[in-house]
């Protein structure tokens, strides 16, 4: 609401404003490393056993309606402050955020993972920011050196053969596909959202988003719900309002807000914990053990995504 609530780059921050950049910073992607493990829960029956049946949410349900609650808070906040409203290409740059993290990376999770562990998805999921990381040199003319480009095709076959090893040798599985699809869609609507935030605000930019694709959300859960009454339980429940509440709204406004912060630089680095944190959510809420071969996979990705990340920002 204020200029410090602008994901804008600042020369030589103060101390205490750099340590309260990567906390906040800390903050959303905690607030996101939990995402995977309450989708798993909203979407498979009690216990955490593969495959929707009585008592899990419909996927779609869990993610086109946690969008729907999130584009409610969006529009009751956009009341309320009454920012600036966007103009001219702007609108067509928020419908890219919004396929991109409001519709594509929500939808295709929760789908995903009703055929496929937590921590597994985890592992595919943390190409993200070298995914990210290779839209926003394409979106921007970046010209980043061979390494980056090294690293950016050696985690993605690092996530590509852990997909395929990952419980016996074999072809890729359609939740991997989703999976995959996930990771791209959400590497365009955080590279736009990240490059339009600094000329509409942080958390203006996602609320604008979630309010530009309610319809479509909206009509996606009237869909899902086939004319019946959803049922679940309480801790499923509970798993979709975090979902809706936290990882579709305020999470955002911790994760921008560390990067208005700053040092956008360090800041966005932090987001390599992520897929570390998910393991650790997914073994205390699913019980589900992580194996040797979840830590070799998990520590190449995170390695190379490191790499193309650190590689770029140097860049710059």
């Amino acid at each position: 609401m204020s200029q410090h609530d602008t994901a804008i780059a600042r020369p030589a921050a103060p101390l205490l404003t750099r340590r309260a950049g990567l906390g906040w910073g800390l903050l959303g992607v905690a607030a996101f490393s939990l995402t995977v493990p309450f989708t798993r829960i909203a979407v498979t029956e009690t216990g955490g056993e593969t495959g929707a049946g009585a008592g899990a949410l419909d996927p779609l349900f869990v993610g086109a309606g946690r969008a729907v609650v999130a584009g409610l808070l969006a529009a009751l906040a956009l009341l309320l402050a009454r920012p600036r409203a966007p103009r001219g290409r702007q609108w067509w740059r928020l419908g890219v955020v919004g396929l991109g993290v409001v519709l594509g990376f929500p939808v295709l999770t929760s789908m995903a993972l009703t055929a496929t562990t937590a921590n597994h998805g985890a592992i595919v999921i943390a190409v993200l920011p070298a995914a990210t990381a290779v839209v926003v040199v394409l979106r921007t003319g970046e010209r980043p050196g061979p390494l980056f480009w090294l690293a950016t095709t050696a985690g993605a076959a690092a996530a590509v053969v852990f997909a395929l090893t990952h419980g016996g040798l074999g072809p890729l599985h359609f939740s991997d596909v989703l999976l995959f699809g996930a990771v791209v869609t959400a590497a365009f609507g955080y590279a736009e959202g990240g490059l339009l935030a600094r000329e509409l605000g942080s958390w203006q930019t996602i609320s604008w988003a979630l309010v530009l694709t309610l319809p479509a959300t909206a009509l996606l859960t009237l869909l899902s719900l086939g004319g019946q009454a959803p049922q679940a339980s309480l801790i499923q429940w509970a798993s979709f309002g975090y979902l809706a509440a936290v990882s579709m709204f305020l999470g955002f406004f911790a994760w921008y807000r560390g990067l208005a912060l700053g040092p956008m630089a360090q800041v966005s680095q932090i987001q390599l914990t992520q897929p570390v944190m998910t393991l650790a959510w997914a073994a205390l809420l699913l019980g589900e053990r992580i194996t040797p071969a979840t830590v070799i996979g998990g520590a190449a990705v995170v390695a190379c995504a490191a790499t193309a990340v650190r590689v770029r920002l140097r860049v710059r």
